[in-house]
C-alpha cells in the first residue's frame, strides 16, 4: 500500500491532500477546498458528485464571490 506523505514525512489526510480533482462539471484542477453540495449549489456552480463537493482555487474563489451578499444578509436579519 502506498502511502501519501507530506513535506514533514507525516502521512497526509483527507482527499484534498491526495490530489482529488475539482467536482465542477468540466474542470480537470487539482482541488484546493472541499464544500458541502449545498453550498456549491447556492453558487449557481454545477457539481459532478454526490456527498461533498471538492473545488480547485477558481471555483472556490467564486463560490466566494456569489456567496458573500447571501452571507451579509443573514447576518443583518440576525442583529434585529
Amino acid at each position: 500500500m502506498v502511502q501519501h506523505c507530506d513535506d514533514t514525512g507525516s502521512p497526509r489526510l483527507g482527499k484534498v491532500a491526495k490530489g482529488v480533482k475539482c467536482s465542477v462539471v468540466g474542470c480537470k484542477e487539482d482541488a484546493v477546498r472541499s464544500i458541502s453540495l449545498e453550498e456549491i449549489s447556492r453558487a449557481g456552480l454545477k457539481a459532478s458528485a454526490s456527498g461533498r463537493g471538492y473545488l480547485c482555487k477558481n471555483h472556490y474563489k467564486e463560490l466566494k464571490k456569489k456567496l458573500k451578499k447571501d452571507k451579509q444578509i443573514e447576518q443583518w436579519r440576525m442583529k434585529r
